[in-house]
């Protein structure tokens, strides 16, 4: 199985060499290396991880794709360092605290930094206190990431 999935790796850096980032169908995929779709699944969350500095998009269904961008290691070690100062939980003025240093280093502009801050914030996420906070660092950890992706595909 780990030749698998080294074969698929490396056929995904390949098309990566000339490229930040590569489009491709997860069913395509699978059928060229006669693998399950899950084998796909597996190498994008391993080899492909934040860490490794990749990002991955996914979307399912019949038009569906799944999208591997490749981040500089400056960028990786930024996002990296956001995500574990997010951690499980985070308070709503840390989490601003975050987004302001996101815009800071133009990462967000304002208007998004402002839709980040008011995803972020008390009156958006009206739940019990004991869970307000891992909430929060699931949708601040969720826009972080794609705070990256707009930036790295110039948008």
């Amino acid at each position: 199985m780990a030749a698998l999935s080294d074969a698929i790796e490396r056929f995904i850096k390949d098309l990566l060499t000339d490229d930040t980032r590569v489009e491709l169908k997860r069913n395509e995929l699978a059928q060229y290396f006669g693998c399950a779709n899950s084998q796909i699944n597996y190498v994008l969350a391993t080899r492909f991880s934040v860490d490794r500095g990749y990002l991955v998009e996914s979307r399912r269904g019949g038009s569906g794709y799944v999208r591997v961008i490749r981040i500089s290691a400056s960028d990786v070690e930024l996002l990296g360092s956001l995500l574990q100062r997010i951690g499980g939980e985070i308070g709503e003025e840390n989490a601003k605290a975050i987004i302001l240093r996101l815009y800071e280093l133009h990462v967000v502009d304002v208007n998004e930094a402002r839709l980040m801050q008011a995803a972020v914030s008390a009156e958006a996420i009206s739940l019990p206190i004991s869970s307000k906070d891992m909430i929060r660092a699931s949708v601040l950890k969720s826009l972080v990431v794609q705070a990256f992706k707009n930036m790295r595909e110039g948008k």
